[in-house]
């Protein structure tokens, strides 16, 4: 998530760390994503709009039934 000039890494709205460029964030969250299954990560664009979205594991969508 764009974050004044650097990239922060968020889970649940908390900060987990920040980074000079997008690549070195997406990194991070792509660890922690595979790390702690399931899960998503969510990568924005410098305006804050979503760019793409990966879920890792236990995807619910589409719901059964």
């Amino acid at each position: 998530m764009p974050n004044g000039g650097t990239w922060q890494l968020r889970r649940e709205q908390t900060p987990l760390s920040n980074h000079t460029y997008k690549t070195d964030a997406v990194d991070a969250g792509r660890r922690a994503a595979r790390a702690n299954p399931p899960s998503q990560l969510i990568i924005h664009k410098a305006d804050g709009t979503i760019e793409t979205e990966y879920t890792y594991e236990g995807d619910p969508y589409p719901p059964k039934g």
